[in-house]
C-alpha cells in the first residue's frame, strides 16, 4: 500500500509535470542562445561608432595638451 501512495504522484509527475518542464526548460535556452535581437544589434553597432568617436576626440585633446603643457599627464 505504501508503494501505490508513492508510485502514483510519481507516475502523474513524470507523465505531466516533467514534459512540460523540459519543454519550456530547453525552450528557454534556445531563444538565449539565438543571440542578439535586431534592436540589440543596431544598438551595439551605435554605441561601437559612439565608443570610437570618443576615442578620438580623447586622442586630440590629449595631442592639444600635449602640446600646450607638456607635463600634464605627471602627478603634481
Amino acid at each position: 500500500m505504501g508503494s501505490f501512495f508513492l508510485s502514483v504522484p510519481l507516475t502523474i509527475f513524470f507523465l505531466f509535470v516533467a514534459p512540460v518542464w523540459l519543454w519550456l526548460h530547453y525552450r528557454s535556452k534556445r531563444e538565449l542562445g539565438e543571440g542578439l535581437s535586431q534592436e540589440e544589434r543596431r544598438r551595439l553597432e551605435v554605441l561601437t561608432r559612439e565608443a570610437q568617436q570618443m576615442r578620438e576626440r580623447i586622442r586630440s585633446l590629449e595631442v592639444i595638451l600635449d602640446s600646450q603643457h607638456p607635463n600634464w599627464r605627471e602627478p603634481s
